[in-house]
C-alpha cells in the first residue's frame, strides 16, 4: 500500500520556527513523532528518500517496530544526505504476483538483478558491484528490520526472502561503510516487515491468506497474521512455493517463516525478536553456454546425454569419480540440485537514557548450511554465525547548532566447515573423490561514528567515519588423484586487513519543491575466506593473497517535487576502485575465482521519477546509466609453453550494461462501479555487455514487457473485510532472453599462443541462463 508522507517530512522544507526540524538528523527530538502526525498528509510511493531526520507520520520510528511516540527512529530509517530509494507495496507486491524479490527491486534505479541457481534465489547488484556474481550477492549488506542479514564473510542469499513478507524496501546506492561497514562498496538493502499494527489494520487481531498460481506449475501459498495487546505487537509471515521450472530439470519446492515481535514493558525500553526460517530444494538446471543459449536456451530434451537433443548441455565427469576415463551426463541424468536452509535468530533492546539520548544493542545468531551438488563436483558446508551491535544515539547542540550525534561498535564470526567432493556420472547425485576440505574462521570488528549538523534552516550537513579489523584463519586440503594415488596440497590463511573509511555530505534545501545534496564516501569489501581458496584454475587451492576491496565515490543529484503528484530524483555519481574484486569462470564446470584489478572507475546516471498526472493514472521510471572500465590492470595469460601480458586499460568491465529501465504506466479506478478496477504496462530492458576482460564477447541485451490487470474490493459485512484479485501476464511478446550470464576467461591457445578468440569463447558452457518465457500468474488474497 501507499506510505503516506507528511507534505514537511522528506524533501519538504520544514517552518522555520521548528529549528530542531531541519537537524537532517537520523534521529528526531522526543516531540518530532507529533508534529509529523499532526500534518497534513498525502499517499505517494516514495521514489526518493534525502533524510531529513523527520518522524514517519505512522508513529513508528524504530525500523520494525510500533514504538510508543517520542522514541528514536533507527539509525538507517532517515539517514540525511544517503542516496536512498524506498520501494513501497504498490505495483511491487500488494496487487501482483511477487515471484521473487528481483521484480520488486527493479523499481529502484541502479539496481541489477541475475537470477541466481534454483528457485527464486536471485543476485541483486547495485551500480553494477556485484553484477559479475551468479552465485551470492555480496559488496551490498542486507538488513531486515534493522538485524544484519549480510554473514560475516559478506555473503547474503535472497532464498530466504518473500516478498509478500514486506512493507517497505530501502535501496542505498554508493559506498556505505560509513554507515554500514563491510560489504558495503556498493551500498545496502534494507527490508522492512509489515508490522502487526499494519496487518490488523487497528484491530487487536488481523490475518491475511493468499494463493497465486500460474505457468509451468508455480504455486505459491501464504498468510500473514498480526495484531497489538498492550504493550506486545507481533506479526508472523509463512509461505510455501513450488514450481515445475521452465527450464529442464528446474523444479524447487521453499518455504519461508518469518516472525517478529515487538515488547514495550514501559516508555523507555523496548525489546524486538525477530526469527527467520527458509528450507530449500530445488533441482539445478544446467548452464549453456552463448551458443548452446542460441539453439537450445531452455535446455529442452537434455534428460539423458545420449539423445540430448542439439544445444544440451553436457558434463564430463570421471568414471571412477576421481580419475582418468570420463562419461558425458546432463543435469537431470545425474540430478544437480540444492538443498539448503538458512535459520536466523536475533534480539534488539532499546534503552532512553534520556529525552536526548537512546542506547541499543542487538545480538544475532545466523546458521546458513547447503548441500549443493551440481556442475561438477558437489559442496557441503555449515556456517554458524553470530553478530553484535551497540549503538548510542544523543540529539544535543555543537557549536551551538542542532546536532545528533551517533557512535557504534560491532563484532561479528563466522566458523566455517565445508567439503568438496567430485561427481560421478551416475544418478543420484553420486558423490565420487574428496577434492578439497576447507576450515575458516573470519571475524570483524569494528566502530563508526556520525554527526549531523543543522548548519542554518536550509543547509545540513554530515561528517561520519568507520575503522574496523577483519581477521581471517583457515586452511584449504585440495586433494588430486592419478593412477600414482592421492596428492595433497594445503593452503593456510591468516590474514588481517584494517580499514577506514570517512563520508561527507551537504545537503541544501532552498524550497519545498527542491532539494539538493553532495556526497563524498568511502566504502571497502575485504575478500571472503572462500575466495582466498579457489585457485585461476577453478579447482580449491591457494589464492590468499587478495586485497580489500576499497572504493572512493561522489555523488551529485538533485530533487525536484513541484507539486504533490510529481516527483524527479536525479544522481550523478563517479566512483574509483582499488583493487577490486572481480570474479569470473575459468571454463567449463569449474568454480568461479576471484581477482584483484587495480584500479577502475565506475560512473553513470540514476533517474527515479513518479508522475500521477490525472484522475488515477501514474507514470513510475527507473533508468540508470552507469559506465564501468579498467583504469589499470595488466592481465597475464599462459597456456602449455606460452605466456602473454595484456593491458586492459580502457576495457569496459565485464557484466555491466551500461542501460537499464524500468518504465510502468498505471491506472487506478477510483468511485464509480468499476472502483478498485486497476492496471499497468512495464518495459523493463538493459543493454547488451561483454562477460571478458578482453571485451570480444558480448551477452545480448533485451526488452520484456509486462501487464497486469488487478481488483480490490472492501467486503462489507461478513468475516471477511477485503478481497484482492489480480492476473499478470509476463515477457508477453515471449522474447528469448538472457537472465544471468556469468564472466568468462580469455586464455591462449596452447599450439599458438594467440588469444582465444570470441567464437571460441562462445562455445564455453556453464555460463547461461535464459530468462522466463511467456508465463502467466494470477491470485487471490482475503484479508480478515
Amino acid at each position: 500500500m501507499p506510505l503516506p508522507v507528511s507534505k514537511t517530512s522528506r524533501h519538504a522544507k520544514p517552518p522555520r520556527r521548528a529549528k530542531t526540524l531541519r537537524l537532517g538528523a537520523l534521529l528526531a527530538l522526543p516531540a518530532l513523532g507529533a508534529h509529523a502526525q499532526d500534518a497534513a498528509t498525502v499517499t505517494l510511493d516514495e521514489v526518493s528518500v534525502v533524510g531529513d531526520g523527520t518522524r514517519s507520520p505512522t508513529g513508528r520510528g524504530a525500523f520494525g517496530v510500533a514504538s510508543p511516540p517520542g522514541s528514536a527512529p533507527s539509525v538507517i530509517e532517515n539517514p540525511v544526505g544517503q542516496i536512498v530509494t524506498a520501494v513501497g507495496r504498490e505495483n511491487t507486491i500488494a496487487n501482483r504476483p511477487a515471484t521473487s524479490i528481483g521484480s520488486v527491486l527493479l523499481d529502484s534505479p541502479g539496481v541489477t538483478v541475475r537470477q541466481g541457481n534454483g528457485a527464486r534465489d536471485v543476485v541483486i547488484s547495485i551500480r553494477g558491484n556485484n553484477a559479475r556474481s551468479t552465485g551470492v550477492t555480496k559488496n551490498t549488506v542486507v538488513l531486515e528490520d534493522g538485524f544484519i542479514l549480510t554473514q560475516p564473510d559478506g555473503a547474503a542469499r535472497f532464498d530466504l526472502v518473500d516478498p509478500r513478507a514486506y512493507s517497505r524496501i530501502d535501496v542505498f546506492r554508493g559506498p556505505q561503510s560509513a554507515l554500514f561497514g563491510n560489504y558495503a562498496t556498493g551500498g545496502a538493502l534494507a527490508f522492512r516487515t509489515r508490522t502487526g499494527r499494519e496487518i490488523s489494520d487497528g484491530k487487536i487481531l488481523g490475518y491475511e491468506i493468499g494463493t497465486d498460481a500460474g505457468s509451468f506449475g508455480y504455486l505459491s501459498n501464504y498468510f500473514t497474521v498480526g495484531g497489538v495487546s498492550g504493550p506486545v505487537e507481533i506479526s508472523l509471515f509463512a509461505s510455501d512455493v513450488r514450481a515445475n521450472g521452465y527450464q529442464d530439470h528446474s523444479s524447487y519446492n521453499t518455504q519461508t517463516v518469518n516472525l517478529l515481535a515487538s515488547y514495550t514493558p514501559t516508555p523507555d525500553n523496548r525489546f524486538t525478536l525477530k526469527v527467520i526460517n527458509n528450507e530449500l530444494q530445488a533441482n539445478i538446471p544446467a548452464r549453456s553456454s552463448l551458443n548452446q543459449y542460441r539453439i537450445n536456451p531452455y535446455q529442452r530434451g537434455c534428460a539423458s546425454a545420449a539423445t540430448a537433443a542439439l544445444g544440451c548441455t553436457v558434463y564430463n565427469l570421471p568414471n571412477n569419480g576421481a580419475f582418468g576415463a570420463t562419461s558425458p551426463v546432463t543435469a537431470g541424468e545425474v540430478g544437480l540440485f540444492r538443498n539448503d536452509r538458512r535459520s536466523i535468530v536475533a534480539l534488539r533492546w532499546e534503552h532512553d537514557i534520556d529525552a536526548q539520548t537512546t542506547w541499543r544493542t542487538q545480538v544475532g545468531f545466523d546458521e546458513r548450511n547447503y548441500n549443493q551438488p551440481f556442475y561438477t563436483s558437489a559442496g557441503h558446508g555449515s556456517l554458524p554465525s553470530y553478530n553484535v551491535l551497540s549503538d548510542i544515539t544523543h540529539r544535543s547542540e555543537l557549536f551551538g547548532l542542532p546536532a545528533t550525534t551517533y557512535a557504534a561498535v560491532s563484532f561479528s564470526a563466522l566458523d566455517a566447515r565445508a567439503t568438496t567432493f567430485n561427481l560421478r556420472p551416475l544418478a543420484g547425485p553420486a558423490l565420487g573423490a574428496l577434492i578439497g576440505e576447507q576450515t575458516a574462521l573470519q571475524t570483524n570488528l569494528g566502530g563508526r561514528a556520525r554527526t549531523e549538523l543543522a548548519l542554518s534552516p536550509d543547509w545540513t550537513g554530515v561528517i561520519g567515519i568507520s575503522a574496523e579489523n577483519t581477521t581471517i584463519n583457515g586452511q584449504n586440503r585440495a586433494y588430486s588423484y592419478s593412477a600414482a594415488g592421492r596428492t595433497t596440497t594445503q593452503a593456510l590463511a591468516d590474514r588481517s586487513f584494517l580499514n577506514v573509511a570517512p563520508e561527507l555530505a551537504l545537503v541544501y534545501r532552498p524550497s519545498i519543491e527542491w532539494a539538493f545534496r553532495g556526497r563524498a564516501a568511502t566504502g571497502y569489501t575485504t575478500p571472503a575466506f572462500g575466495n582466498l581458496f579457489v585457485t585461476p584454475a577453478g579447482v580449491p587451492g591457494n589464492n590468499t593473497d587478495l586485497k580489500t576491496q576499497e572504493n572512493l565515490g561522489f555523488d551529485l543529484g538533485a530533487d525536484w517535487t513541484p507539486w504533490e503528484n510529481l516527483r524527479l530524483s536525479v544522481t550523478g555519481f563517479a566512483e574509483f576502485f582499488r583493487n577490486e574484486l572481480v570474479s569470473q569462470s575459468p571454463g567449463a564446470g569449474l568454480l568461479a575465482y576471484t581477482f584483484n584489478a587495480p584500479a577502475s572507475e565506475h560512473r553513470g546516471v540514476e533517474v527515479a521519477a513518479d508522475w500521477g498526472f490525472g484522475p488515477g493514472w501514474r507514470a513510475t521510471l527507473a533508468y540508470t546509466f552507469d559506465d564501468q572500465f579498467y583504469t589499470r590492470y595488466v592481465e597475464q595469460l599462459s597456456a602449455g609453453s606460452f605466456t602473454a601480458r595484456f593491458d586492459r586499460a580502457g576495457k569496459l568491465i565485464p557484466g555491466v550494461p551500461t542501460h537499464q529501465l524500468l518504465a510502468r504506466l498505471g491506472y487506478e479506478q477510483v468511485g464509480g462501479p468499476l472502483s478498485g478496477v486497476g492496471g499497468f504496462v512495464e518495459v523493463v530492458a538493459q543493454d547488451g555487455f561483454f562477460i571478458d576482460n578482453a571485451n570480444s564477447l558480448k551477452a545480448p541485451g533485451y526488452a520484456i514487457v509486462n501487464a497486469n490487470l488487478h481488483y480490490v474490493t472492501d467486503l462489507p459485512g461478513g468475516y471477511a473485510k477485503r478481497l484482492n484479485l489480480y492476473v499478470e501476464g509476463r515477457n508477453l511478446f515471449d522474447r528469448t532472453y538472457a537472465s544471468s550470464v556469468q564472466n568468462v576467461a580469455n586464455g591462449l591457445s596452447t599450439t599458438t599462443g594467440l588469444p582465444t578468440t570470441a567464437a571460441a569463447l562462445a562455445n564455453v558452457t556453464s555460463l547461461v541462463y535464459a530468462g522466463a518465457p511467456r508465463s502467466i500468474v494470477a491470485g487471490m488474497k482475503l484479508s480478515f
